[in-house]
Parts: C-alpha cells; sequence; structure tokens
C-alpha cells in the first residue's frame, strides 16, 4: 500500500492495524529492565498485605509507589 493511501485511510478514521507490523514496537523511554532489591522481612510483609488489599502482586504495588514518588521529586 502506498504512503498516500494509507494516510486517506487514517485521516478517514478507518481501522489500519491491518496494515501494520507490530512485531518490532517499542515504547522509548518504556523498556524494561530487571533489579533486584533486598528488602527486609517486615516490608515484604507490609508489601503483601496492601497488595492483598489492593487485589493486585506486590510487583504492582512497589512500582506504583515508586512512580508516585519519583512524579513527586521532579527526576
Amino acid at each position: 500500500m502506498k504512503a498516500k493511501e494509507f494516510d486517506k485511510k487514517f485521516d478517514e478514521n478507518e481501522d489500519i492495524t491491518d496494515y501494520l507490523d507490530f512485531s518490532k514496537t517499542r515504547r522509548p523511554g518504556r523498556e524494561q529492565k530487571r533489579v533486584n532489591v533486598d528488602f527486609p522481612v517486615w516490608m515484604i510483609q507490609s508489601l503483601d498485605r496492601e497488595a492483598d488489599r489492593l487485589g493486585v502482586p506486590r510487583q504492582s504495588v512497589i512500582k506504583f509507589w515508586i512512580a508516585e514518588r519519583l512524579e513527586h521529586s521532579h527526576v
């Protein structure tokens, strides 16, 4: 498909997802990297209680709290 035709479909709000290759898409600045952090047992227990209360995994609580803190500190 020519770019002009693709642009026309997009501009007319047609579904263009069939024409896109998502196999190599990335989200710049959102790549993930694994880190290991050691927490005292009391922190893990508190994290688990909060995760259970919210109905989410422990990792979600950790990510949310860190993101929230970083947003407030404007890093």
